[in-house]
């Protein structure tokens, strides 16, 4: 059992490990991690980069449909994941890509599934992970539910459920932490705070000074985090997934973080963010990147040089064409299919638009209808 002063300060008083520079901050504790582990985490992030990078250039060349960016959130997704053991569960919105691929789903898969086919979003085996949820905050009353399940059956299991700040708007949000507040759940519910629900700012979102004490309503603990500090990010969810396996005394066991970071880039490929935000605060943000933060705290210690790093880029740059390959290779889905998995039974409703859309193919022809 472990000392959880991290998770009892208050909302406003953030926790960081890392500068901007990379450098340990004046009386911040460095996460006890192996080398390997720290370096890990830093590959993970380089991966998530550069996956974003093809994975964007895919949609602009026509080879996968709309796909959300993470660009500026590998820090919170990578760091957060590697605190869950194996048997833990995640239950992602539709953009945690790196948490996912962390927590063992294959890129491939992730790809496959933005380029149409449900097929990518069938979770693989031995990979305790919820399917994709587009609709916002749909996933958090399911990690509760599950998470109930579990205390319930007995299993040794924390469910860990990740949202946007857009989602503390939505009713399920606040449905779920008053249900894990009240029945105790051993559920850790993570909001990335990437500042920007599509073009509303978080600031029209609530009057509230963070989103994290939010939680205190429902009678647990809320804790905000710099979530472009990886190893701020690594300390604060081990020790509230610890919280949630084995509390101590009377400690409830749901914790909310709150982990304050920047999305790059659009919300989604077909989003232009440089209607409803400046140069100029993006380019504060990205002062704040946490791959070149970790990059220099893992220099600093004599981790990484050139040379590695080198190595690290060229595996990386080999293992994404790979899974770009592989997810290339399967048969993209008739158009049909997007009707067919709605209901366990196709109600009347969705046969007459099926019945349309075969109406139009036959009129006007795939060459126009699907180009």
């Amino acid at each position: 059992m472990v000392t959880l002063s991290v998770l009892h300060r208050d909302p406003t008083d953030q926790v960081q490990v890392l500068d901007e520079n990379g450098e340990v901050r004046d009386g911040a504790t460095v996460p006890d991690l192996t080398d390997e582990e720290f370096v890990a985490i830093y590959r993970e992030m380089k991966l998530a980069r550069h996956f974003d990078q093809r994975a964007v250039s895919l949609q602009r060349q026509g080879r996968m449909g709309t796909y959300p960016p993470m660009a500026g959130q590998e820090g919170a997704q990578v760091a957060s994941a590697h605190a869950l053991a194996d048997g833990d569960w995640v239950f992602p919105s539709y953009r945690e890509h790196a948490a996912l691929h962390a927590h063992g789903w294959p890129l491939d898969q992730i790809l496959l599934y933005w380029m149409g086919s449900e097929a990518g979003n069938d979770p693989p085996d031995g990979v305790a992970a919820f399917a994709l949820a587009v609709p916002i905050a749909t996933q958090i009353p399911h990690a509760t539910g599950a998470s109930w399940a579990a205390k319930l059956r007995g299993k040794d299991e924390v469910h860990l459920a990740y949202f946007g700040d857009g989602a503390t708007s939505e009713g399920d949000f606040h449905e779920g932490l008053n249900f894990a507040g009240v029945f105790d759940t051993p559920t850790v519910f993570f909001c990335n705070n990437n500042q920007w629900a599509i073009s509303v700012p978080r600031e029209r979102q609530t009057a509230s000074a963070t989103l994290a004490q939010k939680a205190s309503a429902y009678g647990f603990e809320g804790i905000q985090v710099d979530g472009m500090d990886p190893l701020a990010v690594y300390q604060v969810t081990s020790e509230a997934v610890e919280k949630a396996r084995d509390p101590a005394g009377e400690d409830p066991r749901p914790t909310m973080i709150e982990a304050v970071q920047y999305r790059f880039g659009a919300h989604t490929t077909a989003d232009d963010p440089s209607v409803y935000r400046s140069d100029e605060e993006v380019e504060r943000w990205r002062r704040k990147d946490p791959i070149p933060r970790m990059e220099a705290f893992l220099r600093d210690r004599g981790l990484l040089d050139d040379e590695s790093v080198e190595a690290i880029e060229s595996s990386i740059t080999e293992e994404v064409a790979d899974a770009i390959e592989t997810a290339e290779q399967y048969e993209r889905p008739a158009p049909e299919e997007m009707f067919a998995h709605v209901y366990a039974e196709m109600p009347q409703r969705l046969h007459e638009q099926l019945d349309y859309l075969e109406a139009l193919r036959e009129r006007h022809g795939d060459e126009v209808l699907l180009e």
